[in-house]
């Protein structure tokens, strides 16, 4: 581009995107499209290798598979650059069809259907719950060795449910849930403000003076005490591998293909409970005793190893994964797999175009037959309003079913043929999507300008699913009706009401100074002049028979620090405190 004095002119500066505000409860989604260009005579980053970044044109980018451009940045070659003697034959229809392996597995049957604290508590146990007080207590010193944070578990938990409870209302700023304007009780009567913003503020998952060169150290204790729960889990048959995206609002070395978001890959079942997840950090190694597949392929297969060999789970995945020597790697481990796959990734086949599959009208397909280190591989690509390819070690194209469509152009159903592999990929992907929709159903939306803040309210979110997800599975075994059972609603704000209430004194003072200590300030008293006797500690504060009793005259509150003057009295005591609506004396000398 040249300006008008003929001197080339500067490219326009990328905006950075607007820092999100600390006292801000809304995220915005984090995605841009923008992508980064290598510099001249660089090398590109293994963000961008994995993601296809710095690409001269996007849809080339999107055509192609994740191993393929990977070894086409430089990286290790891919498995499909590699099989250039894989040799397809078209599949003759009649007696081709394949049977789904049968499910030799069965779930257990649910013993009870507990309360929804307790499917939260068994991920979010004791143990995790007092590793984030600790850690968050040192952190605190750490930052100013003058303040002490005094964080327990009781406190944690009202902060993680008030953090839950925030994500049904959705105030703008997080302050406006203890404005006068627009108060939120159940925050506000939980947790004051300023000791709400105090336990953000310092909330802590490692310490920093340790040495480490973990990328993921800030998070680790989060993950390594929820993975093992993960994969606990007994596992449906249909198993999905799946991606989801965190927005973060600054920059870091674990983000990719989006700038301002992180990655999570995760293996569910097709209702959406998580069985596994790996954060990616831009390492795609393989995992320990497995094939170097490629970076896609390298993905599948270590979560796949939460999967049990041989015994017919079926694995789905999509496109940016998929491969021939994937493929092989999970049938020679019994992991019967299907996928979408781009045609770049099969070498040698080879169908016909979009244009003429169209011209076949709605519901055309053919079928494709590989073998593979004496694996059998099937592909089918299907058009309807658009051509998808999908390969399988177990489905094939037989038998087809007629299912009815809506068409625009005739503005009537039709009917549109579906081959087996296609019914079975719709399956999966209607899995697939399930996670999602159930997280954002109702996310937590808390800004920190701290990465692990962001991550540590996703795995809440993602916990409060798999909590509901296996109270429905428990309800479904016990034969309860679906009327019966708790929405996603209902259930997250019983954990919410739980953490913040359950085996919690909500009556403490959380305002100005420190209560005063009765038994002291009644010694101070006593060696300034005389004082009226009160009963010993113990009695006070057994909580049985103190009653309060209206006299007739006044007489001075006998609360320590208090100068007020009132007609109540305890009657077990025998000593006059305060019974008002801005100081409540009378509970305070009890408790």
């Amino acid at each position: 581009m040249a300006s008008f004095n003929g001197k080339p002119a500067r490219e326009p500066r990328a905006r950075a995107p607007p820092v999100d505000s600390e006292d801000s409860c809304l995220s915005d989604s984090g995605d841009s499209d923008e992508e980064p260009t290598p510099k001249p005579g660089g090398k590109i980053s293994s963000s961008s290798v994995w993601f296809g970044e710095g690409s001269s044109s996007d849809e080339d980018t999107e055509k192609t598979p994740l191993c393929t451009r990977a070894a086409a940045a430089g990286g290790k070659p891919a498995a499909p650059l590699k099989r250039k003697n894989v040799v397809w034959k078209t599949v003759k229809q009649q007696n081709s069809d394949k049977k789904v392996p049968v499910w030799v597995n069965s779930l257990p049957d649910g013993e009870s259907v507990r309360s929804p604290i307790e499917y939260f508590r068994h991920f979010f146990d004791e143990q995790l719950l007092d590793s984030i007080v600790e850690q968050s207590n040192v952190y605190c010193r750490q930052q100013n060795p003058n303040h002490d944070l005094r964080l327990d578990q009781t406190s944690l938990e009202q902060f993680i449910g008030t953090a839950v409870y925030m994500s049904f209302f959705h105030l703008p700023q997080s302050r406006m849930y203890w404005s006068s304007a627009c108060r939120v009780q159940q925050v506000a009567d939980v947790l004051s403000r300023d000791r709400w913003e105090e336990i953000k503020q310092f909330i802590h998952f490692s310490d920093n003076t340790a040495p480490n060169d973990d990328r993921l150290f800030k998070i680790r204790l989060i993950v390594d005490s929820l993975l093992p729960k993960f994969q606990a889990l007994p596992q449906d048959q249909m198993l999905c591998v799946h991606e989801q995206t965190v927005p973060i609002p600054d920059r870091s070395a674990l983000k990719q293909q989006c700038k301002w978001a992180y990655k999570i890959f995760v293996l569910c079942n097709t209702k959406g409970l998580v069985h596994s997840f790996d954060i990616y950090t831009g390492n795609t190694d393989p995992a320990p005793d497995q094939p170097d597949i490629g970076a896609g392929g390298n993905i599948v297969l270590k979560l796949a190893q939460a999967i049990q060999d041989h015994v017919n789970h079926l694995l789905y995945f999509d496109e940016q994964f998929s491969s021939l020597d994937l493929f092989v790697a999970l049938e020679k481990r019994g992991i019967p797999a299907l996928g979408t796959v781009q045609q770049a990734a099969l070498p040698g086949c080879s169908f016909s175009t979009d244009s003429e599959m169209k011209k076949k009208g709605r519901g055309a397909f053919e079928e494709q037959q590989a073998e593979v280190e004496n694996v059998d591989i099937r592909a089918v690509k299907w058009f309807d309003s658009r051509a998808v390819i999908v390969a399988s070690t177990f489905a094939g194209a037989q038998p087809v079913s007629t299912k009815q469509r809506w068409d625009r152009k005739l503005k009537r159903n039709v009917s549109v043929e579906h081959p087996s592999i296609i019914s079975l990929y719709k399956k999966f992907k209607g899995g697939v999507d399930a996670l999602d929709a159930l997280i954002n159903h109702y996310p937590i939306h808390i800004r920190s300008k701290k990465y692990y803040h962001r991550l540590f309210f996703h795995f809440v979110d993602m916990v409060i699913v798999n909590s509901w997800l296996l109270y429905r599975r428990d309800c479904e075994s016990l034969g309860l009706h679906s009327k019966k059972q708790m929405d996603l609603l209902a259930f997250r704000s019983s954990i919410a009401q739980a953490l913040c209430m359950e085996g919690k004194n909500l009556m403490e003072k959380r305002r100005g100074w420190p209560s005063p200590d009765v038994e002291l300030e009644f010694q101070k008293k006593k060696r300034r002049g005389p004082a009226k006797a009160i009963p010993a500690q113990e009695v006070r504060t057994d909580a049985v028979g103190h009653w309060p009793v209206v006299e007739n005259g006044r007489q001075r509150c006998k609360f320590p620090q208090c100068k007020g003057q009132t007609v109540i009295k305890c009657g077990k005591c025998n000593i006059h405190l305060c019974l008002k609506r801005n100081s409540n004396c009378f509970l305070e000398f009890h408790i």
